[in-house]
Formats: structure tokens, sequence, C-alpha cells
């Protein structure tokens, strides 16, 4: 997979090849300081009643060549600048002071995740052009700001990193030449290999929930026997298991949540691979059952739910994108966000049983983005 962020505030455009990602490339601002959240108008109420649908907040509003925020907890907010390198910072939501301004090397630019508990923030750093394409992770002492290479953690191979809380989960290369699959604890940094798999193959893509990592393993890429697979393995310990397919072997990404897993599927010949098809099984052995169509890449774990991202297209050529989530247990998801029509949504992040995205509303004038929260 490839992915990128097109503009700040806007969606991930995708396309199958390796894994790789960029940021926003726009003029710097000043940080900003974060709004106390305050109610925002309920949602469409879904169609299952199985529980109710929070009220979303409004967190942050900025310029889209503004901040951005990346994640929030109780103690910490961080957010990104649109500048060429994205500048992260992250602030103290008391004193509204910055403990973190974290300005990534020459050459070097941020990437989106960035994870996060009461003591430390773990910050990523990717150079993918020219002919020594590196990853740097550094980790932050929040409460002195200073900045340490996170000892004996092993290195970074792809750089998309899952984290649910202090608890994350990375590819990296052993000493076999193999990937990885990682999961690691922000705070002592004991990590574990779940899996690895023999070169030319890796693993990517992880999500991780409150019980499960959920990642994909792609077997002979760049050939026509390229083949990409959903596993998922317990966070407590144990090997990782597949996710089977439903209709072929091209699963893009998942996430699993007391045993349940939600999928999507997009082969390389699909004509619109920014939509891919979803499907859930309750357990390693249900049948599958149809999700109908979701923005491909945006499933994520959040508390006891599996939420993503629908986005559809009136005849006119307008889009509407909404949020849907499901549990174990409903029959059906619920829609727990509706956006208006021409405002779009980047991909949600989760901290804290709280879920945040950012809605672009480009079609006015002037533009902005605003991020907003729900509990879940």
């Amino acid at each position: 997979m490839h992915r990128r962020t097109v503009a700040a505030g806007t969606l991930l455009v995708l396309a199958v090849a390796g894994c790789s990602s960029t940021t926003p490339t726009t003029t710097p601002t000043p940080t900003p300081t974060p709004t106390t959240p305050k109610p925002s108008v309920t949602p469409t109420r879904p169609t299952d009643s199985g529980t109710a649908i929070p009220v979303w907040a409004n967190v942050l509003r900025q310029p889209v060549d503004g901040q951005h925020l990346v994640t929030q907890q109780h103690k910490y907010v961080v957010t990104r600048g649109s500048d060429e390198a994205g500048t992260t910072t992250i602030t103290d939501r008391t004193s509204r002071k910055a403990v973190v301004r974290h300005v990534p090397a020459i050459g070097f630019v941020a990437q989106s995740p960035v994870v996060l508990d009461n003591q430390w923030a773990l910050i990523e750093d990717i150079r993918s052009d020219g002919p020594d394409p590196q990853i740097k992770v550094v980790r932050y002492d929040l409460t002195t700001g200073k900045a340490t290479a996170p000892a004996g953690l092993p290195p970074v191979s792809e750089p998309e990193i899952g984290a649910y809380n202090g608890t994350f989960a990375y590819s990296s290369t052993d000493a076999k030449n193999r990937s990885c699959l990682i999961v690691a604890n922000l705070a002592t940094l004991k990590s574990r290999a779940v899996t690895c798999v023999d070169a030319p193959g890796y693993v990517a893509d992880p999500v991780v929930s409150a019980d499960t990592v959920t990642f994909s393993e792609i077997i002979a890429p760049e050939t026509a026997r390229r083949c990409k697979r959903i596993l998922s393995a317990p966070l407590a310990g144990g090997s990782a298991k597949p996710v089977p397919a439903a209709t072929n072997c091209i699963q893009w990404s998942g996430a699993t949540i007391a045993g349940a897993t939600v999928w999507s599927e997009v082969a390389a010949a699909d004509p619109d691979q920014y939509q891919s098809k979803a499907y859930v099984r309750e357990s390693g052995d249900s049948p599958a059952r149809p999700l109908g169509t979701v923005v491909t890449d945006t499933i994520l774990a959040c508390g006891n739910w599996i939420l993503w991202e629908v986005r559809t297209v009136s005849p006119a050529g307008e889009e509407t994108y909404q949020i849907n989530r499901w549990r174990p247990g409903l029959a059906a998801p619920q829609r727990m966000y509706a956006a208006k029509p021409g405002v779009a949504l980047t991909p949600m992040t989760c901290q804290d049983n709280t879920v945040y995205v950012e809605a672009a509303y480009l079609a006015s004038t002037p533009t902005y983005t605003e991020t907003i929260s729900a509990p879940v």
C-alpha cells in the first residue's frame, strides 16, 4: 500500500505499491491553543438502536494550512503543523504550555502516528527520497521535554504504526532479513515479535485494539502471485491467526475486538481502490457478513467498537461522508456521524476510548478544518 496525505485536512489517496507515506507541504503557522470542547449538533440517529449515539464536541478549528490535531488525552494534546517537515507540538492541556516542539531533521518528514500516554510520546520521522531511506523514532519524556532514542526497541522498517493508548505495533526487519510484527509498551519499551515473514514478503498496516493487534501480510510482492491477507493476534500473547477472506486474497486492513474482526478487501485490478468492500466475522469460524463499501484504510478500533468511514457520491458528483460503528452482538452497524455534503473527513484516531476526526471545509471561504471528538 502506498499512502500519502494530499493536503492538510483532506483525504488519503491510495494505490497498490510498496509501503510509505508523506506529509502535507504548506506554509507554517503558529501553534494554536486548543479550544475547550463544546457540544455540537447530534448527528443522524442510527438505524440500529442497540446503544445511544454520543454527542460530538468541537476540539480544534484552524485554517487548512494551520495546525492539525494528531491525538489528545486528558493531560496532553498533540498537533502537527502544515510546514514541509510537519513540526509536531505537544501541549500541556492544563497549563497550555508546549512541552515538546519536535522538528524533523533536514530531509525527514513527520509521520501521522504519535504514540502517547501520561508521561511519554513516541514520534516517527521518515526520509523516503534519495539513496538512503530511513525511518527514525524518538521518545520524549513529557515531564522534562527531553528526547531520547528508545533503547532496546527493534528498529522500525515500515512507516505505519498502530497504537492504542500506550501499546503500539509496527514492522521491523530482524537479523535474518525477515519482516517481523513487533508489539511494544511505550512506558517500559518491552517488546515481542508476534510473527515474521521471509523476504521479499513483509508485514504492515497494524491496527491495535484493547485486546488484539490486526495486521496484513504481503506475500510475493511485485509478482503475479502477490497476495495480501489479514491476521490477528492477542496482545496478551499467542500466535497470529489469519482472518479468512470473503472473496479473494487481497485483504487491505482490519481491526479486531473480542474475537470479532472487521476488514476490507480490494484487488489490484479494482477500478476504485479508494473504496473497498468490508466484511465482519464475529469469530474465527463464523461466516463473513458484508458491511457494504468503506473508505479504504479507515477501519479503526476504539473502546469496545470498530469504526470506519463511508463515502457516497450524488448523481451531481457531490461527496458525502459518514462514520459507522459496530461491536459484537449488534445485528447491523450504526451510523455514528454524518458530515454535511462537500465536507471531507480524514482517517480517525482513538485515545482513551475517544475517537477524533478532522473535517475539512474546503468549499467554504475561507477554507478551514475542524477536529471533532466523541466518546465511544
